[in-house]
C-alpha cells in the first residue's frame, strides 16, 4: 500500500477526488436541479469515472505513444456520445461534454512535485481548482442569466387549429390540455390521413414538470419542428 502512494498514485487519487466532486456538483446542483433526469445523472457520473481512469492509464504508456493513444481514445469517446437510442438533447450533450472535458483535464494533469523535505512544490492541484471554479462560475452565470425555453414534441389531433389565423385558439387548447403556459408553437409534419400534426411546444416550467417527449414517430416527421 505504501509503495502505491509513493509512486504518485496518491496524487492521482487526489485529482480523481477533485474531479468527481466538481462533476458531481455540476450534475447535481446545476443540471439535475432543472431536468430531474436520473438516467442522465447516472450516465454523467459513470462516464466521469470511466474517462478519468481511461485517460490516466493511457498517459502511463510511453510518452510518444501516449499522445497518439489519448488522441485515438478521445476520438472513440466522442464518437459514442451519440447513442443508438433517442437523440440526446442539446443541454444534456453540453453537460456531457463538460463532464468529459473536466475528467480528461484532471487525468492528464502533471503530478505534484515533492522536494527532499517531503514538501509539495508547484501548484498543479491549485491550477485544477482554478479551472474548476471558472467552469462552475461560467455554468452558474449562464444558467441564471439565460432563460432557455423548455420544449416538447406533441402529436396534435385538432389540425384545424394549426392555421395562422387560429393561433390563439391553438395555444389556448394546448394550455388547457397540457396544463402548461405555452410561449410558442411550431408546426412540423402534417398527416391529413390520420388528422394529426407534429408540434413543437415551447413553454415555461422546470424539468420536473415536463411532459414525456418519447413519441413513436419517424425522424422524417420532425422536419421543420
Amino acid at each position: 500500500m505504501q509503495d502505491i502512494f509513493s509512486n504518485g498514485f496518491g496524487d492521482t487519487l487526489l485529482r480523481f477526488a477533485i474531479c468527481i466532486l466538481v462533476n458531481w456538483a455540476i450534475v447535481h446542483f446545476l443540471y439535475f436541479k432543472k431536468s430531474k433526469r436520473q438516467d442522465f445523472y447516472f450516465t454523467f457520473m459513470v462516464i466521469s469515472v470511466a474517462i478519468f481512469f481511461l485517460v490516466y492509464l493511457m498517459m502511463g504508456m510511453d510518452r510518444g505513444k501516449a499522445t497518439m493513444g489519448v488522441g485515438l481514445g478521445l476520438f472513440g469517446i466522442f464518437s459514442i456520445m451519440r447513442y443508438r437510442t433517442d437523440s440526446m438533447p442539446v443541454r444534456e450533450m453540453t453537460y456531457l461534454f463538460v463532464v468529459i472535458c473536466l475528467s480528461v483535464v484532471h487525468a492528464m494533469a502533471d503530478s505534484l512535485g515533492i522536494d527532499v523535505n517531503g514538501r509539495l512544490i508547484g501548484t498543479p492541484v491549485m491550477e485544477l481548482v482554478v479551472i474548476d471554479v471558472i467552469t462552475l462560475l461560467a455554468i452558474i452565470l449562464l444558467e441564471r442569466t439565460l432563460k432557455m425555453e423548455t420544449s416538447k414534441l406533441v402529436q396534435y389531433d385538432r389540425i384545424e387549429l394549426i392555421k395562422p389565423e387560429k393561433r390563439k385558439e391553438l395555444i389556448a387548447d394546448l394550455e388547457l390540455r397540457l396544463g402548461i403556459a405555452v410561449t410558442d408553437v411550431k408546426v412540423g409534419a402534417i398527416d391529413f390521413l390520420r388528422d394529426m400534426a407534429v408540434l413543437r411546444v415551447y413553454y415555461q416550467g422546470d424539468g420536473d414538470k415536463e411532459i414525456d417527449n418519447k413519441l413513436k414517430i419517424k425522424n422524417s416527421e420532425y422536419a421543420n419542428v
